[in-house]
């Protein structure tokens, strides 16, 4: 009874002391786990945490790269126009004294008073009656009035007219404002010109009449200056026929109040 009592503990001591000591595996026989091995666990390749982990990485990529071409198209946009509108600016401003403009003779005797130095210009106008005459036999100097119908200027041309350059009609002279000397003056003197338009600061030398229609031709803004100084002519003359009305009638009850 004791001996088999004592069993058990002498087996576990028998196992104990006859317990092999395992040996180290050589380095040649030891296998390595493959680099790709945990995409291969059914776990952790389908698990609903890593599947879903992707595609929101991706998204985010996808619209931080869409804000970034976003960026550079506006930067490019920007960029093209600034230079684009620096080039205009710098061009205007180079040939700025080289463009031709329109002007009534208002606007000429306006623009010269404030800046002598921009005198190039297109005068248009009506050639005044009878103002068309020649300062020298000598010479092909031809001189003429254009009005606007509020001021004159004085126009000396050298060469021929167009055929149809007529006295009353609309002209259009391309030239440059020169400034009206006492001599220049004294010399328009003996001749039919305008008072105003020998009062004037300038006058116009001419180097090209224009002439491309017919004798109505007018640039817009001239023709819609003189119609607009053709109505408030109109408007003071009758303002100052109604005023002479006006005093005629008050002139006549203070007549007959008189009598009576």
């Amino acid at each position: 009874m004791a001996f088999s009592r004592l069993l058990p503990s002498r087996r576990l001591l028998s196992a104990l002391l006859h317990t092999p000591t395992p040996t180290p595996t050589p380095a040649a026989h030891v296998t390595r786990a493959a680099p790709f091995a945990p995409f291969l666990q059914p776990a952790r390749f389908f698990s609903a945490t890593r599947r879903g982990a992707a595609p929101r990485q991706r998204a985010a990529d996808i619209g931080a790269r869409a804000r970034q071409l976003q960026s550079r198209r506006l930067w490019t946009y920007a960029l093209t126009f600034g230079c684009a509108a620096g080039f205009v600016v710098t061009v205007l401003a180079t040939f700025q004294d080289q463009l031709v403009f329109y002007l009534t003779p208002t606007d000429a005797l306006a623009r010269f008073a404030s800046d002598p130095s921009k005198t190039r210009c297109r005068l248009g106008g009506l050639v005044l009656e009878g103002s068309v005459a020649h300062p020298s036999s000598s010479s092909s100097e031809i001189e003429f009035v254009v009005t606007d119908l509020v001021t004159d200027v004085l126009v000396r041309y050298e060469g021929a007219l167009p055929d149809l350059f007529r006295e009353g009609h609309s002209v259009v002279v391309e030239g440059f404002l020169k400034p009206l000397t006492d001599d220049l003056r004294a010399d328009c003197a003996g001749r039919k010109v305008s008072d105003k338009a020998r009062e004037g600061e300038c006058f116009l030398r001419g180097t090209e009449v224009l002439a491309k229609h017919d004798e109505k031709y007018m640039p817009k803004e001239v023709g819609e200056a003189i119609e607009r100084n053709k109505k408030q002519i109109e408007a003071e003359a009758a303002a100052a026929a109604a005023e002479e009305t006006a005093t005629a009638a008050a002139v006549a009850v203070d007549g007959t109040k008189a009598s009576s």
